[in-house]
């Protein structure tokens, strides 16, 4: 989908934090209490309008969602949504959100990446929405930390640090039913507000307004669990058959023998756990797997391999904006896969990584073949062609 207006220059990292350094953040703010900054992104109403959120909500590889208040009750539709419904909104009480538009918007992705004080595992995604005066999606609370960015018009935030998680019943969205509110932020285009989770907040637009959320992972343990356990399925070994040359005569035929259970136990445990680095491998490829929803499509004419070298030296290469491209010692994930790359590929790798493009005079040609498969995947796109 073409742009319209110019890319919007990012501000400094400084400016974002309102002046005060990642490392104060992480030790005064992050997961312990809200932070408000003033101005912390000048000139980010300027990064998508109203018209163009509206375009990704009735995109099928967007995913959007419409929420509705009427008469006190909430209603939930999901999208695409197309011109002639968004049209015919009432003019307050409702609220649009599209999630993933760092996959739908060059500049969306821009500013996501603006958070690479975060490691790149934790970032999920920019979630935008789009709301009338009244409109909001309730009092609620998020299992996980996120940055509230005010794009255009204003927005009133009520915040609650209360443990009373009851919900309304029978509602579609998880609303707080008795919600206390115990501080309250006014916002204007640019100012950025940091909610750690568990910390009820209730949005409401005081004129038309954009908000713009940068989401964060935190995947349950139990997730974690049954994805380390489907990978040990296909790759446990565990020979040999239960044998007990030392059973002695019993004289209750219908109890399980207490060495019995013992001696299997210790197989079964001893093949299940593996080692600890391929536990923490299997961790890994879950913390790079795509969102669900991500899709890439394979060029459709894939270039050969002299074709990507020259080009990927002129132009360089960045990664999709739906790839995660991890590392960790001398391993690197990227997408559910892992590999471990040569000494002279691992430098440039992590660069990619890290910076999430390469210049081509930094791509080393025993890294061609490789980043050559990724781009024919999908994964990887050609950098700047100005």
């Amino acid at each position: 989908m073409k742009k319209t207006q110019a890319p919007l220059e990012l501000p400094p990292l400084k400016t974002l934090l309102g002046g005060i350094s990642p490392r104060t953040f992480f030790r005064d703010y992050w997961q312990k209490r809200p932070l408000l900054v003033k101005n912390a992104l000048p000139g980010v109403e300027n990064l998508l309008s109203p018209a163009q959120l509206r375009a990704y909500a009735d995109d099928e590889d967007g995913e959007s969602r419409l929420v509705q208040k009427k008469r006190g009750r909430w209603s939930l539709d999901y999208g695409p949504f197309d011109s002639d419904t968004l049209n015919n909104l009432p003019n307050k009480d409702w609220a649009l959100l599209v999630q993933g538009v760092n996959l739908l918007d060059p500049a969306g992705d821009r500013l996501l990446n603006h958070f690479n004080f975060v490691p790149y595992a934790r970032l999920d995604d920019l979630m935008v929405s789009l709301a009338p005066p009244g409109g909001g999606v309730g009092p609620h609370f998020d299992p996980y930390d996120v940055f509230l960015i005010q794009g255009i018009g204003n927005r009133r935030w009520e915040i609650s640090t209360q443990t009373d998680r009851s919900l309304v019943p029978g509602a579609p969205l998880r609303i707080l039913a008795d919600f206390q509110v115990e501080e309250t932020f006014l916002v204007e285009p640019g100012d950025l507000l940091y909610l750690p989770p568990q910390c009820a907040h209730n949005g409401v637009a005081l004129t038309e307004c954009m908000t713009l959320s940068v989401g964060f992972r935190s995947p349950s343990f139990e997730e974690m669990t049954v994805q380390y356990l489907n990978h040990r399925i296909d790759t446990v070994e565990a020979p040999g058959h239960y044998a007990d040359p030392d059973l002695t005569p019993t004289q209750h035929p219908g109890e399980i023998p207490s060495a019995m259970l013992e001696r299997i136990a210790k197989q079964v445990t001893r093949a299940l756990d593996g080692s600890k680095g391929g536990l923490k491998a299997s961790i890994a490829r879950y913390l790079s797997e795509p969102k669900p929803s991500t899709f890439f499509t394979a060029p459709a004419r894939p270039p050969t391999l002299a074709a990507f070298m020259q080009k990927a030296a002129r132009h360089g290469v960045r990664l999709h904006p739906g790839s995660r491209l991890l590392w960790h010692k001398k391993q690197m994930f990227i997408n559910g896969e892992s590999l471990t790359p040569t000494a002279a590929e691992r430098t440039a790798l992590i660069t990619l990584a890290d910076q999430r493009s390469l210049i081509g005079e930094a791509i080393p040609d025993t890294a061609i073949p490789r980043l050559h498969e990724w781009f024919c995947t999908g994964w990887l796109v050609y950098g700047s062609q100005k």
